[in-house]
């Protein structure tokens, strides 16, 4: 990383800039070492981080990450006191120190004390308040008003206002809104060699994507993590009341999907799997719900992906035409857990071709193998699924017209599809799912196959064990999955989770509301009690897997596990009346 480029070093004159960098000295360090301690002597130099992420710490509590590009050690620098939280290398970490007397003379720029007195109340903030929590109102983090600049302006009219605020974003007025961001100046500005003239119009992110204020932070870091945004509007009444960005939710999260995000380009592929599971750990700790916590680590999935897609293409060079790289199953459904593999294939433009995308193929997938997504033992991944749109039409086509066994277990797999990179639209494909879905011996078929697995209730409506084990992904999981894909179809909506498909079946009447609410309730807690159980099996250092020992549940999780079971059957009943499946 240049230190030229760098906040506020980047605002002084050349010759001065030079100067100061001059003085600095480059240090390196390993993961593990101590760079701060908290109360220990004042300060005697400023730190940049280069390479690598540091941990601040109050006490053994961690408050904060900062990476490449932030500062540190400047707090104890303007007061002369011993530092108030302790620094240690979260990994190799690269650094610049620069001593007090240069640091002394950089505060003689506006710019500069600007940027170091709003970098020492965030500090203060940091350790004063406690870590809010994940359910906490996502506005709470809302620090001033949002700044407005109309699409008139030009980008260095933009870049300027930025600078003078110390802000990273503008809210750009019109209809529809939109937002300018300091990577949209340096992205779609300096990198495409545009002139400082250009209207922010014609750079600008626009519709504005929006949250409600009294959003819970743990929905809007899934939110920004599923879009790959670093900025995000937050609304009450319809006004925009404030911009959160990535920072404000990474330094009010110790361990946050947004960091995870940040440094998937970067990040050693076999490191994955470790990092998404203590994220997963840390996030079901702090009270997140099973269904919450696969929707993120399906959302870091998809850009993982994104990073392979991407490396491929600068192998192989650009793609000759227009494709997808499309994820079905639980990645389709955004419903990961830690024991997953691969669903997935290609989708092209035209035929042709086939060396490169075999080639970008066999990249991802030997890439996903490597960050700890094993391949899928049915073999469903794209080094061996891939066709045109139309082709993929007319196969879906085939799989509804004429539903034999193995068509049914297809249609259920590739139907939860979405794409996860790639520009070409899905929608044709989706269209050809609704127009067979209305068919009514598709239909028939697709009810049966929802009667597939049933829940292991025996006499009495007790439940009954394999050698005292339940599989939870065959009796409980997978049951509900497939009648909320049947129902949410019958309504004619193309939603993708579970959940939300037996919102919309509710909604619409192909499901009852109470129906649609035990299926719910009875899924969040069968998804959440199989992650609970992994991440037990995970640090006892055991296999990872579906079934649990129904001895080892407690009163309140085996009567709720009863309900579910009973919820589950009583839909199966009367899907099997409805289609007279007897």
């Amino acid at each position: 990383m240049d230190p030229r480029k760098i906040p506020p070093l980047n605002a002084l004159p050349e010759a001065d800039l030079e100067a100061l960098l001059h003085q600095a000295l480059e240090e390196v360090h390993s993961p593990g070492t101590p760079l701060m301690e908290q109360g220990g002597a004042p300060a005697q130099n400023l730190y940049l981080l280069l390479e690598g992420q540091v941990a601040l710490l109050d006490g053994e509590r961690e408050v904060g990450t900062l990476e490449a590009g932030e500062f540190f050690g400047f707090p104890s620098l303007l007061s002369g006191e011993p530092p108030a939280l302790g620094v240690v290398a979260k990994t190799p970490v690269r650094l610049l120190a620069f001593p007090k007397e240069a640091f002394q003379r950089l505060l003689t720029y506006p710019e500069a004390a600007r940027f170091f007195g709003q970098g020492l109340a965030e500090r203060v903030r940091l350790r004063l308040a406690p870590e809010p929590s994940l359910f906490a109102p996502v506005g709470n983090l809302v620090r001033r008003p949002p700044a407005f600049i109309p699409p008139s302006a030009t980008v260095e009219e933009a870049a300027r206002r930025m600078r003078q605020e110390g802000i990273s974003s503008l809210l750009v007025e019109g209809e529809p809104w939109g937002i300018l961001t300091d990577r949209d100046l340096r992205n779609r500005v300096l990198a495409e060699g545009l002139s400082p003239s250009t209207p922010v119009a014609q750079v600008m992110t626009t519709p504005l994507f929006t949250l409600p204020a009294e959003t819970p932070i743990y929905e809007a870091l899934a939110a920004m993590v599923e879009r790959g945004i670093h900025h995000l509007p937050l609304t009450e009444g319809g006004k925009v009341v404030g911009v959160v960005t990535h920072t404000d939710l990474l330094l009010n999260q110790a361990q946050s999907p947004l960091v995870l995000l940040r440094r998937i380009e970067r990040l050693e592929l076999s490191r994955y799997g470790l990092e998404v599971a203590s994220l997963v750990e840390s996030l079901f700790q702090r009270g997140l719900g099973g269904v919450e916590i696969g929707r993120v680590v399906a959302s870091l999935n998809d850009a993982l992906i994104r990073r392979l897609v991407k490396e491929a293409e600068g192998v192989l060079g650009p793609a000759p035409i227009p494709y997808s790289f499309m994820v079905f199953g639980s990645e389709g459904r955004r419903e990961q857990a830690l024991l997953t593999d691969q669903d997935n294939a290609l989708v092209l433009a035209e035929g042709g071709h086939d060396p490169y995308f075999q080639a970008l193929a066999e990249h991802v997938v030997a890439g996903l193998i490597q960050a700890g997504i094993p391949e899928c033992k049915g073999g469903y991944m794209a080094t061996r699924w891939r066709k045109t749109l139309a082709e993929w039409q007319g196969t879906f086509r085939r799989w509804m017209e004429t539903p034999e066994p193995q068509a049914l277990l297809d249609t259920q797999i590739f139907f939860d599809f979405r794409s996860a990179a790639g520009g070409l639209s899905l929608k044709p494909l989706e269209e050809t799912v609704l127009e067979g879905s209305q068919k009514g011996v598709f239909r028939y078929h697709l009810a049966q196959a929802s009667l597939a697995f049933r829940p292991p209730l025996g006499l009495f409506g007790r439940v009954r064990t394999e050698e005292g084990f339940l599989d939870l992904k065959r009796h409980a999981i997978a049951p509900i999955v497939a009648l909320a894909r049947l129902y949410a179809l019958l309504a004619g909506s193309l939603a993708k989770g579970t959940v939300d498909r037996l919102r919309a079946a509710a909604e619409a009447g192909t499901l009852s509301p109470e129906g649609g609410e035990r299926l719910e309730e009875a899924f969040r807690f069968f998804f959440t009690l199989r992650l609970k159980h992994q991440l037990e099996s995970l640090r006892q250092g055991k296999e990872v897997g579906n079934r649990v020992l129904w001895s080892a549940l407690t009163p309140s999780e085996k009567r709720k596990a009863l309900e579910g079971f009973r919820a589950i059957a009583e839909l199966q009943e009367s899907t099997a009346s409805r289609f007279q499946l007897r």
